[in-house]
């Protein structure tokens, strides 16, 4: 019995003498012998089922809150230019404000120009009736235009001659013009590259920024932005005879404008700006669907009424090389125009629609002259006597209700 007790003592005293020896060992083995905590498992929650409203069927989507309009972004006003101005500092332009100007172009039935038409062959209705010509002249104004750039993705193979046809028309200018640059993609993505400036070596290098950049097109909207800035630049309360154009470099598949064809039409109806286009059309799908038209036709018709509704001019080229001959004559169409000014029989300042048409008398021994103008006009509204004792312009823009957004 004696000897049990013993031999159990001694086998305790040897266990606890042996413990530092293996916590040395666990240390040798990197062994992490210090005690751990033991994490409190956490239940995950059950997904939240999805509400039906069927069997099987989820509830739709809800469209969130409309965006709000595309802005044209702008870019920082620079030191004014003492090149261009137009008149000398201190000098007053007194006109008529009731008159309504037009550009006119006159070509034959090959396109080509034609350069000695009269005032007195000149015949333009308002609504089918005739209107009283005040003013007539082929001298050279200042032409205000614009540069609308498509820098979407599908512009990428033509780009670098986009960019060579542009600096082509911005080295046509003369005296007094001012251009402006706009780059557009999405709606989000308007932006102005140069304003309006007479400094070709500023255009130039805002020609050289441009870029390409994935995204939604929004042409309509590019188009909307460019041609209300256009009108609206130097636009007194006063009539002006400034030539205003927008130039438009794209392929015209619509894809995500903010404005519809019907806002955008109405808009240039109040504007004096006449559209040229370049449109990169070959490689837009051609494919007809059972209802819809394909997006080449689509594209197609939107530019053609986008040139014949301002009195411009649209061009499809079928290769590059096309490109520094449509420079040239979009060049030659701004130079070789008629502006004729008439004072509209109509004075009702109501809003309404005005359409207008200008033909030229035949002549013996000429072949028929056509006139290119825009196709209307929309009376501006208020009364017709400014503040001051002056008359309202009869081609002012009016404020239009918030457009609506078009349904996805």
């Amino acid at each position: 019995m004696l000897f049990a007790c013993v031999t159990a003592v001694v086998s305790t005293l040897v266990v606890v003498a042996d413990q530092p020896n293996a916590r040395q060992t666990n240390k040798q083995q990197g062994i992490d012998s210090r005690p751990r905590q033991t994490a409190t498992a956490t239940a995950t929650p059950p997904p939240t089922p999805v509400p039906q409203t069927g069997p099987g069927r989820r509830i739709a989507p809800q469209l969130g809150a409309p965006p709000p309009p595309p802005i044209l972004k702008p870019k920082p006003t620079p030191t004014p230019d003492p090149t261009s101005a137009e008149i000398d500092e201190g000098s007053r332009l007194i006109t008529n404000t009731e008159l309504v100007t037009l550009h006119i172009r006159v070509i034959d039935r090959n396109n080509h120009p034609i350069n000695n038409v009269q005032k007195e062959e000149f015949r333009i209705l308002e609504d089918g009736v005739s209107q009283p010509i005040f003013s007539f002249t082929r001298e050279e104004v200042p032409v205000m235009y614009g540069l609308a750039v498509d820098t979407s993705g599908s512009l990428r193979p033509a780009f670098e001659q986009v960019i060579n046809a542009a600096k082509a028309i911005i080295n046509s200018n003369k005296k007094g013009d001012e251009t402006f640059i706009e780059r557009f993609i999405s709606s989000d993505k308007i932006e102005t590259i140069q304003d309006f400036t007479a400094n070709q070596d500023a255009l130039m290098d805002g020609l050289d920024t441009l870029y390409i950049e994935g995204g939604q097109t929004a042409v309509i909207d590019g188009i909307y932005l460019a041609a209300e800035h256009v009108a609206a630049y130097k636009k007194s309360g006063d009539d002006d005879r400034r030539r205003r154009a927008l130039i438009v470099v794209t392929d015209g598949e619509d894809r995500a404008s903010y404005y519809t064809q019907t806002q955008l039409f109405q808009r240039l109806r109040e504007e004096d700006v006449q559209i040229f286009v370049i449109g990169f059309v070959s490689e837009l799908d051609a494919e007809k669907g059972l209802i819809r038209k394909s997006p080449r036709d689509n594209a197609v018709n939107l530019l053609n009424k986008l040139a014949s509704e301002t009195g411009g001019r649209a061009f499809f080229p079928q290769s590059i090389s096309e490109l520094p001959a449509i420079a040239n004559e979009i060049v030659r169409d701004l130079r070789t125009q008629y502006v004729v000014s008439y004072d509209p029989t109509n004075k009702a300042h109501d809003g309404t629609y005005r359409s207008i048409k200008v033909t030229v008398a035949e002549t013996p021994g000429q072949g028929r002259r056509i006139a290119l103008t825009r196709s209307g006009r929309t009376a501006g509204q208020g009364s017709a006597i400014k503040p001051g004792g002056m008359p309202a312009n009869n081609n002012a823009r009016q404020p239009t209700s918030s457009p609506t957004k078009k349904s996805p």
